[in-house]
């Protein structure tokens, strides 16, 4: 198991760049199944993207993004509020497990919210309709709203509770090999913008590839 840590007090910083990308360095490197768990906590101030250029948040954007399509299972465990780095670290694992009280806040800069991939992502999972006063008001998501979202998996007492829960959640997706994993996951996020006759032909490939794995275990 893997352990990445985001603060969401602190703004975007090249040291967070590199936390995550040492992290999926490591779990892409690793063979067999593994889960990354990834402890996310903490809202910017206000005034938080002084100082911020276009160049370290595309980098922090594509960090994210190789999170989001590791070899391996990716697992939240969230306190307190979250925003900022923290909510976009969160929204980008596949389970998520948070204990009482956590909200999830799309942070405000200037005349209006953060226009970074966590409102995409928000959309994506949770539809327009249903977070829009996030995205355009930075109205808090609270736990039961975010449960009942699917923004969050289960809830938990304590932070030792919800990585045990994590474990659990993931115990099931960290077991097919990380292509399949990965597979898995890239058909999911096709589903919502690809139409049938497009997303066909990946699902058909998907399926010969398994049924070509299931006949190497017949085999031997």
């Amino acid at each position: 198991m893997l352990t990445l840590t985001i603060d969401g007090t602190e703004p975007v910083s090249a040291t967070a760049v590199k936390a995550v990308t040492a992290v999926c360095d490591e779990a892409e490197n690793r063979p067999g199944p593994g889960i990354v768990t990834v402890e996310v906590s903490g809202a910017p101030a206000a005034g938080w993207t002084g100082g911020l250029g276009i160049s370290l948040v595309t980098k922090w954007e594509r960090a994210l993004r190789r999170l989001e399509r590791l070899p391996v299972a990716t697992a939240a465990v969230a306190t307190g509020d979250l925003g900022g780095t923290a909510l976009e670290a969160f929204l980008a694992t596949d389970v998520r497990v948070a204990t009482p009280g956590t909200r999830l806040l799309v942070p405000v800069d200037g005349e209006a919210t953060w226009p970074g991939m966590a409102l995409y992502r928000l959309v994506q999972q949770a539809g327009a309709g249903r977070v829009r006063r996030a995205v355009l008001f930075g109205a808090p998501i609270d736990t039961a709203e975010a449960l009942a979202l699917g923004l969050v998996d289960e809830l938990a007492d304590d932070h030792a509770a919800a990585h045990a829960a994590a474990a659990r959640l993931t115990s099931r997706t960290s077991a097919p090999a990380g292509k399949e994993l990965a597979i898995r996951r890239q058909l999911l996020f096709d589903a919502t913008t690809t139409s049938f006759e497009q997303a066909l032909g990946a699902h058909l490939a998907a399926a010969d590839r398994a049924l070509r794995g299931a006949v190497v275990k017949e085999v031997s």
